[in-house]
């Protein structure tokens, strides 16, 4: 099997390139060079996916049996379009990162796969789309489902889909679960938000990479909502913060209307606090029965802090800096309560 990644040094990218190098694979992977190290023993190509003659130059490269495309999410649809169309006599399939951020219903509806898609065309350039007052839809959502549009016009019933909504795990460049972690290690009394029996379904990094290949060793196409089946409830998950840090740390629980009260941003200053209801009711039973398999989210706590603590940071990210309240703002909300 020989497969063609497009990124590969970096968090998702570099997880999908160690499982398919423990499989004995050939993987080729295909990145600017800039944001990492490519993992060992990988064909390493460097070039600008959204330059036609450095696709030209990497076609030659193949034939792959498949492509798996980790390095689209900033990418408009005509982009995605240029390299599917580029290398579609070159490979077999593909195998596409999205994101549940392409369904109409997100974040509010209960989706499975057959649940409505964002329109938006495959020759879309980035202004296309928005993101309404509460947040949704997104113009993220519109410009990835452009680029699901552009993969399925190339690859037609080889096309693959998976479409996770928050992936944690060891190698984070968004900084969610490693501001939670660092966060509990400062203890104290912490603000959550209630309820802590709201159930949260955060997929682990390398559960995501083997269901990847997995399926880029497959022959049957479709789109796969990739989240936890079983997810985790938010007042388990921080005591696991806490016991995994070594923490006394006393989460305060707090109600959403102090919360907002206060103005504290869903999603970024809260990490993976959201009120809308359907953004943890992602139905993932399509791609359990493909082949999902995904640890306790307690595990992938533990190992995140591990490699946190041991391994140093990350890639750089910008969005790193958008996660997590400020301990001052932080304070003085507790002081309110």
């Amino acid at each position: 099997m020989r497969i063609l990644l497009m990124g590969g040094t970096w968090f998702l990218g570099r997880a999908i390139a160690e499982a398919a190098l423990a499989r004995t694979w050939g993987v080729t992977t295909f990145n600017r060079g800039r944001s990492g190290v490519d993992v060992p023993g990988v064909e390493a190509v460097h070039g600008d996916r959204t330059v036609q003659d450095d696709l030209l130059k990497l076609a030659q490269r193949g034939a792959w049996d498949a492509v798996i495309d980790t390095s689209s999410s900033e990418l408009p649809p005509r982009d995605v379009r240029l390299a599917t169309t580029t290398l579609a006599g070159h490979a077999r399939r593909w195998v596409h990162l999205s994101t549940v951020s392409v369904y109409e219903g997100w974040p509010h509806e209960s989706l499975t796969e057959d649940s409505p898609l964002l329109r938006c065309p495959v020759n879309a350039d980035s202004s296309f789309g928005y993101t309404g007052e509460d947040g949704s839809p997104t113009k993220y959502g519109f410009q990835k489902a452009g680029g699901e549009r552009a993969v399925t016009e190339a690859f037609g019933d080889e096309a693959v889909f998976l479409r996770p909504g928050v992936i944690l795990g060891p190698g984070e460049y968004v900084g969610r679960l490693p501001w939670w972690l660092e966060r509990a290690q400062r203890g104290g009394r912490m603000l959550a938000p209630a309820p802590a029996e709201q159930r949260i379904q955060p997929v682990d990094v390398r559960d995501v990479a083997a269901f990847a290949v997995h399926q880029a060793a497959g022959t049957d196409g479709g789109a796969f909502n990739v989240t936890h089946p079983d997810g985790i409830a938010f007042g388990d998950f921080l005591t696991e913060c806490l016991r995994t840090t070594g923490s006394d740390g006393a989460p305060v629980w707090v109600d959403q209307a102090v919360l907002a009260k206060h103005h504290v941003k869903q999603w970024t200053e809260m990490p993976l606090w959201r009120t809308h209801a359907g953004v943890w009711a992602v139905d993932a039973q399509r791609a359990v029965e493909a082949g999902l398999r995904c640890r306790p989210i307690t595990d992938t706590v533990r190992d995140t802090w591990k490699w946190w603590s041991e391994d140093g940071r990350p890639v750089d990210h910008p969005r790193r800096a958008e996660h997590g309240i400020a301990a001052e703002k932080e304070t003085r909300i507790l002081a309110c309560l």
